[in-house]
């Protein structure tokens, strides 16, 4: 890239702030996962009763269920009781349990409720109720009867968000006494939900004051820890997309710049989400879904416009980028499998042909070719990496870590070098358009 001058000192200037923010955010990133992948305190979880066991199942809404004298002996019986050990396979969290699909549910989906009696014991200071961390995917916790809050919104209609770490005030009352516990559940209906989903994977907790207050806050932690990387990547996403633009004023075209830094705001939207809907109440998980079904679609399309623009572009290259998107598009829609299997390979080959292309003529080959790489991996791991039998998620520190946000920690470095150091496509040999 030509700079104004000083150009040299501020190029070199871009790249050391580039590294300085790269160690930065790695720091940061690693000591949250450390933090958030401790276990629970031993002395704390002493103190505290995780209400696993057996409980009562009902699939279906019930108007009484949470009424404490229904007689629930004919319901079903399903067990809480996690294994040793036992975690979740996205983040981590543990007392991990499979759900009512593989307790003589399999595929269904909607209202169910569970119930069972718990003892209270006699304490001077006040109980809670520390709900569940993980539910599929909304519900409403009682207490004889009385419901004390919940996750989202049920019906009609129902509104869920992503279960995150609540506590419930028990009523003064019951210290000293024995309660019917009731929640009240909804799944949301999904393609393909899997033979162990439904309902409760992780058991309530009953503790005292101020037990419950440190408990709540370490799986606080856990959660921000599982998530903080889909925090930090878009924020630096959004900085190199700020980047680009700025750095697309001192080139003639600039076609590079522009086309990476629209692909960059889309893939932090869509990463970013992971940490929006696991954090707060601000999306539901039906936007949620739809944005992940589809975001990604525009996204790859932009990379094959941008990479094409690493020198003269080809017409027929981008032609080709939009007529895979719509096809994306209308087989999402439809849908039809085998279309969007098929244009999720038919992107692989474009940008299989832009490698080709770099790896001939192109400028700054090996740190381009490696971004690119970098790039289609980060986009279609399960047609590359899954047959590899790459794990999609690495626990390093007690804590998930996907291999998608492990990509774009190499990945956004390399691509900042990129941005800095793009050549002016103005001046690239000419090349007839194809």
């Amino acid at each position: 890239m030509t700079l104004p001058s000083p150009g040299a000192i501020a190029q070199r200037r871009l790249l050391a702030g580039i590294a300085v923010a790269t160690l930065l955010a790695w720091a940061v990133a690693i000591g949250a996962l450390a933090r958030g992948g401790r276990a629970d305190p031993p002395s704390l979880r002493a103190a505290a009763t995780l209400l696993d066991g057996d409980w009562r199942l009902r699939t279906g809404d019930e108007p009484h269920a949470a009424d404490p004298r229904l007689d629930d002996g004919a319901w079903d019986t399903i067990s809480l009781t996690a294994g040793p050990g036992s975690h979740d396979d996205d983040v981590g969290l543990p007392d991990y349990v499979t759900g009512w699909m593989a307790h003589g549910h399999p595929g269904y989906t909607g209202y169910a409720w569970y119930r069972r009696t718990v003892d209270v014991p006699p304490a001077p200071a006040p109980w809670d109720l520390l709900g569940p961390t993980l539910v599929e995917d909304g519900y409403e916790l009682y207490w004889n009867g009385q419901m004390l809050g919940g996750s989202g919104r049920l019906g009609p209609p129902p509104r869920v968000v992503g279960t995150r770490p609540l506590r419930f005030p028990l009523p003064a009352e019951a210290a000293g006494t024995r309660g019917v516990l009731a929640i009240r559940v909804f799944m949301l209906p999904r393609p393909g939900p899997g033979t162990d989903g439904g309902g409760l994977h992780s058991a309530p907790l009953l503790a005292p004051r101020p037990v419950a207050d440190a408990l709540h806050r370490a799986h606080w932690e856990r959660t921000v820890a599982g998530y903080i990387v889909d925090a930090i990547e878009p924020l630096a996403m959004l900085a190199l997309a700020g980047l680009a633009l700025w750095c697309r004023r001192f080139v003639r075209h600039g076609g590079f710049l522009a086309f990476a830094a629209l692909a960059l705001a889309l893939t932090a939207i869509r990463r970013f989400d992971n940490a929006l809907v696991s954090w707060t109440d601000a999306m539901d998980l039906p936007t949620y879904a739809v944005l992940a079904k589809y975001l990604w679609m525009p996204t790859a399309a932009a990379w094959v416009l941008a990479w094409n623009r690493w020198g003269p572009p080809w017409r027929t290259l981008d032609a080709a980028a939009l007529a895979l998107l719509a096809a994306q598009v209308a087989a999402a829609v439809a849908p039809w499998a085998g279309v969007a299997s098929a244009s999720r390979w038919a992107a692989i080959a474009l940008f299989a042909a832009l490698a080709a292309r770099i790896a001939h003529r192109g400028p700054l080959r090996p740190l381009a070719l490696a971004t690119l790489a970098l790039v289609v991996l980060a986009t279609f791991g399960g047609e590359l990496l899954d047959p590899l039998k790459v794990p999609g998620i690495w626990f390093p520190l007690g804590i998930g870590v996907s291999r998608t946000q492990a990509l774009y920690a190499v990945l956004l470095p390399l691509l900042a070098l990129l941005v800095v150091r793009a050549p002016d496509d103005s001046r690239l040999p000419p090349r007839a358009a194809r």
